[in-house]
């Protein structure tokens, strides 16, 4: 069977994990011929596998010959830089969450990339999730009719102070660029608009260090609006134990719930703006059929490794493309923009506003200064 020689850059937890996950032989389509990280220590992982070639430089493993793509998982800042490294040696590139930071750089990565003409994925495994490719699908098919309201409460991304302890990068400006909405919840921002579209601008409000000693943001909700009216709420945090995952999506046709495993589908029969104007009585509601959709979980990172892997091979399509990165990170841009400012943030947000308050909120970092 033929085989990608792929290369992974950055050993840390993420890292680590793919490689497992291939030396495991859960990506069919894949061979890891080498690996990078800047800690020897860290590199130590790969000495029980003879046939991968370690290097300390990321630009030495793109120059070896030995690969033909390569996976990023290393801090947020520098998955563009890395990338935009790979396109111009024409090396097919897969990166971790997020796309990067801020939204210049990430325009600028997805530049190269489609000048490059390589494949180009990023590891949005949460949409392997048959209960949210089945709310896109509703969505996305116009079984909810026209759009007015999507709430997600997303507080089950609980960490505890050792967590942000475990490395001098996590929970800082200058070494992550962000809190919860930068690494455990781009995945819900992706899915956000990946299902129910980008809002046209946003209200929120940011709490900093509220339940950890970090200066970066651990309680966040996001206000979104949308070009016909319709509404979006977002609520996440790292600071609930026993915390919540319910995604709400209403419509004029109907309403979606994914919670607990399952997807619960109420249709009605007659769209409710239809219904609210020709009923002759006050206190009726449309009556509506009951549909229910559970499927097993599948392991999301393979899965889209995998697909990475036959898009290069067969031309198949990917799970997520790179490009699309540039979404999820445009309303966490915002989110924050929104919150340095008190005031509402629209989308695509001021590149130059927003890197200048996030200069001075490196500047100015004192719980975990590097």
């Amino acid at each position: 069977m033929k085989k990608i020689r792929l290369g992974i850059i950055g050993l840390g937890n993420m890292g680590t994990g793919h490689l497992c996950n291939v030396m495991d032989g859960k990506c069919p389509s894949v061979q890891v011929t080498a690996v990078c990280d800047t800690d020897p220590e860290k590199l130590k992982k790969a000495d029980k596998y003879p046939e991968i070639t370690c290097f300390g430089d990321h630009n030495e493993l793109l120059d070896s010959g030995l690969v033909d793509a390569v996976l990023i998982a290393v801090p947020h800042y520098v998955h563009p830089s890395i990338a935009i490294d790979c396109f111009n040696k024409k090396i097919h590139v897969i990166t971790e969450k997020p796309a990067g930071v801020y939204a210049r750089q990430v325009r600028l990565m997805n530049e190269a990339a489609k000048k490059s003409g390589v494949k180009f994925g990023i590891m949005f495994n949460q949409r392997t999730n048959p209960m949210y490719a089945k709310a896109r699908e509703i969505v996305q098919s116009g079984q909810l009719g026209e759009l007015k309201r999507m709430v997600w409460i997303i507080t089950n991304w609980y960490r505890t102070q050792a967590y942000y302890d475990s490395g001098s990068w996590r929970a800082t400006w200058s070494g992550e660029g962000g809190g919860v909405l930068l690494n455990q919840a781009p995945h819900n921002l992706d899915l956000w608009q990946w299902i129910f579209g980008m809002p046209k601008r946003v209200r929120a409000f940011c709490d900093f260090g509220k339940y950890h000693n970090i200066d970066v943001e651990d309680d966040v909700t996001i206000f979104g609006e949308y070009e016909n009216g319709a509404t979006s709420t977002f609520i996440t945090t790292t600071g609930d134990a026993c915390g919540t995952n319910r995604l709400e999506i209403s419509g004029d046709r109907g309403k979606i719930v994914v919670e607990h495993g399952k997807l619960c589908f109420w249709k009605l029969d007659t769209p409710e703006r239809e219904f609210c104007f020709s009923a002759k009585e006050g206190f009726v509601t449309p009556s509506n059929t009951y549909e229910e959709f559970t499927a097993p979980e599948p392991e999301g990172h393979p899965q889209v490794l995998e697909a990475f892997a036959k898009s290069i091979l067969t031309g198949s399509e990917m799970i997520a493309r790179g490009e699309e990165g540039i979404n999820s990170l445009s309303i966490s841009n915002a989110a924050y923009l929104s919150a340095w400012t008190d005031d509402w943030a629209e989308i695509p947000t001021d590149e130059a506003l927003f890197e200048k308050y996030l200069k001075e909120n490196c500047a100015k970092e004192t719980k975990k200064k590097q």
